[in-house]
């Protein structure tokens, strides 16, 4: 079992918790989690994109001129593909690009990152993470105390609402529950601050 200090909120050490081998200290697979970022990226794409294609573009019912006799290439209606204004071939379309991995495969890219937070030692945990109000300058109190000065991601059990509220103003700082850590999130922050609940609680799940 690998141990962590256990830090109050203004930075003092508390104690030591155990984190699960299974889940915070494995062998991080790089291509799974390469894998599901991807997965993550492709699902937050609008696809909204839309162009017209011949069918839908307005005019061209008449045929522009007779088909022989001219001297010119036929032609059927002047909105063909190869005319300004006409329709476009092969086009976008509004799709989704979502699609799913395997529960295993999200599992243990979850795992891969959590382990490698772990190695770099880029996880701290607190035994609590409360805010009397809804103040900014609060937690960027708890920032300074903690001595975070980067990206950094904030995991609590359950929902904070003062802490959400204080940290939203804050650039490069955001705030999860234990059930909605992803692995995007995780990837894209220099440290990540779990509450000593919230690694019981992914423990739980991913146990």
């Amino acid at each position: 079992m690998t141990k962590v200090n256990v830090l109050s909120q203004t930075g003092s050490s508390v104690g030591e918790i155990e984190l699960n081998d299974a889940i915070f200290g494995i062998e991080p697979n790089e291509s799974v989690v390469f894998d599901a970022v991807i997965a993550q990226r492709a699902s937050l794409r609008q696809g909204t994109h839309k162009v017209k294609n011949r069918s839908e573009v307005a005019g061209g019912g008449r045929k522009p001129w007779r088909q022989k006799g001219t001297g010119r290439a036929r032609q059927g209606s002047i909105r063909s593909p190869q005319w300004r204004g006409g329709g476009i071939v092969f086009g976008p379309t509004p799709r989704s690009y979502a699609y799913k991995l395997p529960k295993k495969v999200r599992r243990l890219a979850l795992k891969s990152v959590l382990s490698a937070k772990v190695a770099d030692t880029e996880l701290v945990v607190l035994d609590a993470l409360t805010l009397a109000a809804p103040k900014t300058k609060d937690f960027v109190q708890v920032l300074s105390d903690l001595k975070i000065e980067s990206k950094a991601l904030f995991v609590t059990a359950d929902v904070e609402e003062n802490v959400a509220l204080a940290a939203r103003n804050i650039p490069g700082v955001t705030v999860l529950t234990a059930e909605g850590i992803n692995v995007l999130d995780l990837v894209g922050h220099n440290q990540v601050v779990m509450t000593k609940s919230a690694v019981e609680k992914i423990e739980e799940v991913l146990g």
